[in-house]
């Protein structure tokens, strides 16, 4: 892998594509990006700070370490983390990527993540199609809840003789046309296409019974309820590039940003314009912090990731968990299964099933060869097979050190410089781009703090991480969740503001170059579009954004997208 250093280095390169549906776009554009030792030269071309940004924009500008990891002397644990990110895990008893099942999201990251980016739009789910970020969100439509009886990452894949939590052959994906209130023109008369996807899952792809949660009370959910009561959604995975950066941002920082937007939102008299489940519009405070009293102590943190802000520090955010519940690989701090929600129908289906009684001595006899846990090998099959699958006490099979250098290498992950600064488009852009409302949400810039490392399973301190202290960096998001109300919306219809920064590079990096949560948007023009929406539930906070985005000529459209495109 070629990974280069900032400094010094002055790139040319290809065309972009500005994605708009123009005949006329067949002007090459510069990838000239000027001087990066000049210290005059325009500051946001460092998207992660001199300590955080790659001027490497080839095919593998999203693999590049950040100048703190070559600074720290942590180059070695950098490699070893990113290769245990590249390659497959196998059910294998020993060796580095052993460990896999006995059911599973995915066999390894790349799947989800291409060219460490973002996922790609599919006509169909299949967990070992590369490019396939798509996770299926299973819910609730009476409570916006989870099903209780698959994970919240719910597997299609399984070890013999296990069987998949949900059979993939039986879940389908539409892709259909979307008339906005504009009829999809603009004023001058150029047009666009929207399409978002539709996925349905039958009843009898489930393993275990369709069980959700109704008044604290488990239900089991007939055929008939199930297709009345039970959504299916796709979520896709974003860049895992310059998460490290973004961990740096003080929490009180983000705080501050969420009481900015509330104080106006409130003095505008929209006081149901952030989410409740996270913040308090009448006392600007948060509602739900994130926590971690099982392997941490309960320490509360500002939540920062996922489109749900399920998540805060980076150490126990998607990548920390997905390392372990996308592949059900287990380490020294996560010594168990990962099921479905209760933690039990799905043992309870499987100790009961015949075929995976009739296969289980075999499998279990390969897993724990010495017999050190007794109460797996007990002849009664039934008991057997569910003391393995609920077990807290598994053999890790991820090492603590190699988990480690996994974490390593994601906080150290680089973001690109950003790309066209010193061109008349690329300002104007970034001018019209402020003008009209977009960086309300879409906010340029932040500063780190200190950084001093925080992790909720307390496994690491300052010393053990590369550490991107007093940096202005150039994300593009302001860490809140507002709503769209898009057709077939996203779970809650509240989603985080997702970074912008670097996806002008992802088709080149191999990443899908779709946008939006469900990469409904094939290009930049119609994922802003999509922000226009209005509905009979309520209209998208960025609907105003969008007329004025409509209301600018061809030109200044291209500009803006252009601009999108280089950051």
């Amino acid at each position: 892998m070629n990974k280069l250093s900032i400094f010094g280095i002055v790139l040319m390169g290809a065309a972009i594509c500005t994605g708009c549906s123009s005949s006329d776009a067949d002007e090459p554009v510069s990838w000239d990006i000027g001087d990066p030792t000049n210290t005059d030269y325009p500051e946001d071309y460092y998207a992660g700070g001199l300590l955080g940004t790659t001027s490497v924009n080839a095919s593998t500008a999203f693999k590049q370490p950040t100048k703190a990891v070559e600074s720290a002397g942590m180059m070695t644990a950098f490699n070893e983390g990113e290769y245990l990110f590249e390659k497959d895990y196998n059910t294998n008893t020993e060796g580095a990527f052993h460990g896999l099942g006995p059911v599973y999201v995915r066999r390894g990251c790349l799947y989800c993540h291409p060219g460490y980016g973002h996922g790609a739009r599919q006509t169909s789910y299949k967990a070992d199609t590369h490019r396939n970020g798509y996770l299926l969100v299973i819910y609730d439509k009476t409570t916006n809840a989870y099903v209780r009886s698959v994970a919240g990452m719910p597997q299609t894949g399984a070890v013999k003789p296990f069987k998949a939590p949900v059979d993939e052959s039986k879940v389908s994906i539409a892709w259909n046309e979307y008339t906005d209130e504009w009829g999809n023109q603009f004023p001058d008369g150029e047009t666009y296409s929207l399409i978002y996807p539709e996925v349905k899952i039958a009843y009898s792809a489930f393993y275990a019974p369709v069980v959700v949660s109704r008044g604290g009370t488990d239900v089991t959910l007939t055929e008939e309820q199930y297709n009345n009561e039970i959504g299916v959604l796709l979520e896709s995975t974003i860049g895992i590039y310059g998460t490290g950066l973004t961990d740096a941002i003080p929490d009180d920082s983000i705080t501050k940003q969420w009481v900015k937007e509330s104080e106006f939102f409130n003095s505008i008299g929209k006081t149901d314009a952030l989410n409740p489940a996270m913040w308090n519009q009448s006392t600007n405070t948060w509602n739900s912090y994130y926590s971690n009293s099982l392997q941490g102590n309960g320490t509360k943190y500002v939540r920062r990731y996922t489109y749900a802000l399920s998540r805060g520090p980076i150490l126990d955010a998607a990548g920390a968990n997905a390392i372990w519940n996308i592949t059900n690989v287990t380490r020294p701090d996560r010594r168990y299964h990962y099921l479905d929600l209760a933690g039990t129908y799905y043992a309870t289906q499987s100790s009961k099933d015949p075929e995976v009684q009739a296969g289980f001595a075999d499998y279990i006899n390969k897993v724990d060869p010495t017999k050190s846990h007794p109460e797996w090998h007990t002849g009664d099959l039934e008991k057997d097979i569910y003391a393995y699958l609920t077990s807290k006490s598994l053999d890790a099979e991820m090492t603590q050190a190699q988990y480690k250098n996994l974490m390593i290498w994601h906080r150290g992950l680089a973001v690109p410089a950003a790309r066209n600064t010193t061109t008349e488009d690329f300002k104007e852009g970034k001018k019209l781009f402020s003008q009209i409302g977009c960086a309300a949400c879409h906010r340029p810039s932040w500063q780190t703090g200190d950084d001093h490392i925080q992790d909720p399973n307390l496994l690491f301190s300052d010393s053990d991480m590369p550490r991107y202290p007093k940096q202005k960096i150039w994300p593009y998001t302001d860490f809140v969740q507002h709503r769209l109300w898009m057709k077939n919306d996203i779970r809650t219809g509240w989603c985080r503001t997702t970074p912008l920064w670097g996806r002008g590079l992802a088709g080149k990096c191999g990443s899908g170059v779709e946008r939006m949560h469900d990469c409904r948007a094939r290009n930049v023009l119609e994922a802003i579009m999509w922000h226009g929406c209005s509905s009979e539930g309520g209209t998208s906070d960025a609907h105003s954004a969008v007329v004025k985005f409509r209301n600018l000529n061809k030109k200044q459209r291209e500009q803006v997208i252009y601009f999108i495109e280089s950051i």
